[in-house]
This record gives structure tokens, sequence and C-alpha cells, in this order.
């Protein structure tokens, strides 16, 4: 809401201040020779939708329906439970590794 404020402030603040220069017309040409707009990326996204949604059924079925889900939780099933908890510490690791390196940089960048 104040953030609203803010911008209808300085919106009016900038109407009032800046007085009008008169060009004779030379905007309105301008404007009149600019090309008409276009749609925004209408056939851009849809293409990108089909497409996607071809390549998820072609993985689907490539996939044998989705099998190797079912045997990618078998195989983690059988695993030791010390192993996962290994795996599992060492990507916390290297997440929270990741992350202060790059607070930082961010904060030499700062400088």
């Amino acid at each position: 809401m104040d953030e609203q404020f803010q911008e209808d402030w300085l919106d009016r603040r900038l109407r009032e201040e800046m007085p009008y220069i008169d060009d004779e017309g030379f905007t309105a040409a301008v404007v009149q020779k600019l090309p008409a707009a276009q749609a925004p990326g209408s056939y851009r996204a849809a293409i990108l939708i089909g497409l996607t949604l071809l390549a998820s059924v072609i993985a689907y079925f490539l996939s044998d329906g989705g099998r190797f889900f079912v045997v990618a939780a078998y195989r983690l099933a059988g695993m030791p439970l010390f192993f996962i908890s290994f795996v599992a510490i060492c990507g916390t690791l290297i997440a929270t590794a990741a992350g202060a390196s790059a607070a930082l940089a961010q904060t030499r960048d700062t400088r």
C-alpha cells in the first residue's frame, strides 16, 4: 500500500514539475510512423508449451511408462541407512559451503 502511494506521489510530482515543451507536432508525427504493436509472443509460448508436452510424452514412453521411478524407489529402500545419512550430510555441507561462498563474494562486491 505504501509503495503504491509513493509511486503515485512520484508520478504526480513529475507531472506537476515538468513543463510541456511545444514541439510543433513532432512527437505526434514520430508516434504515427511507429509500427503497430504486435501480440506479445503468443505463438512462441504456444510452441514452447507444445514442445514441452511432446517431449514429456516421448520421455514417458521411452522410460517404459515411468517404471524407472519404481526401480529407483526400490533401490533407495534397499540401501543401508548409514549410507543415506552420509550422502544427506555431505549434500548439506556442500550446499552450506556454496551458500557461504556466494554470500562472501556478494559482500566483497559491495565494498
